[in-house]
């Protein structure tokens, strides 16, 4: 099987629609298409359901894609190492780096030189990282964090983000009363389990249930095109990831607050350079 089949089978399984995996990927639809049917005649498996709404991974495809990750990951880890030899510098340091982390935050990480950041869910991020695939961790606390060291490098407001053609978009800030009635839009819960459930709970201590809690794509682009056709439909999010044809407007009361922290095994080879990165970030 090629490197190049196998990621775009990861992608496509994480995004469920082929037209997003494409976007991401930087290919058309169409080619990407024809590639994952070529893997399926290698295998001689369908890997996808493919309906108007997306691609659902098969069972034959959930039980290739931790094969396939680790796979990508082992090949990414020798050409970096062979990168580094060649070149006779130190070892680039491997941030992951969740959807929707601070920007402030990652300023400081690009300035730290030597370093490489991934976009990775909060979820993917403690997989590598216990299995010492990974450096260093940037997540939306809490997760179950057994075993790793943190450093909470940011602590914000949450508000609502709605789309300027929202009821709610004329207002100046909102009461949880006004979400009464509307759907909230969130990550599906398998990329960050604890920050998930944790954010609906605060809600309904709040005393809000959303009508329906909507799984929405990660990655800020997509969120935002989500927000801004979904119809009647708010996201809790930092004031940072407002954009255009989007409108954040702050709660009144029991604001919640969004947590993100550097998280990374004590054991690990690059604990050490970690006394140097976290001085400048810590809150």
């Amino acid at each position: 099987m090629e490197l190049r089949r196998l990621r775009y089978l990861c992608v496509v399984a994480e995004e469920e629609h082929l037209t997003r995996a494409a976007e991401r990927l930087g290919i058309r639809p169409s080619s990407l298409s024809q590639q994952i049917i070529a893997l399926e005649r290698e295998l001689d498996a369908t890997l996808f359901v493919r309906t108007q709404a997306g691609m659902t991974p098969t069972e034959a495809a959930r039980a290739l894609l931790p094969h396939a990750r680790r796979t990508l990951e082992a090949a990414d880890l020798g050409m970096r190492a062979v990168r580094d030899a060649v070149s006779g510098e130190g070892r680039v340091m491997r941030i992951g780096v969740t959807p929707g982390a601070p920007p402030t935050v990652l300023s400081v990480l690009y300035a730290a030189g030597a370093v490489e950041l991934l976009d990775l869910s909060a979820a993917r991020q403690v997989d590598l990282l216990g299995r010492g695939a990974l450096d260093v961790g940037l997540i939306a606390l809490p997760e179950d964090l057994s075993g790793l060291r943190t450093a909470v490098v940011s602590e914000t407001p949450l508000g609502v983000l709605v789309a300027d053609t929202h009821p709610l978009a004329g207002v100046h800030d909102v009461g949880w009363s006004d979400l009464d009635g509307r759907d909230l839009l969130l990550y599906a819960r398998d990329l960050a389990p604890g920050y998930h459930d944790a954010l609906l709970a605060e809600c309904a201590t709040a005393g809000w249930r959303p009508s329906d809690v909507r799984p929405g794509p990660p990655r800020r682009s997509l969120f935002a095109a989500e927000l801004r056709h979904g119809g009647d439909v708010v996201a809790l999010r930092p004031e940072w990831d407002s954009a255009e044809g989007l409108r954040w407007l702050p709660l009144r009361t029991a604001v919640p607050r969004v947590r993100h922290a550097l998280v990374w095994d004590p054991a690990h080879e690059s604990a050490d350079r970690m006394g140097k990165l976290v001085p400048r970030l810590a809150v």
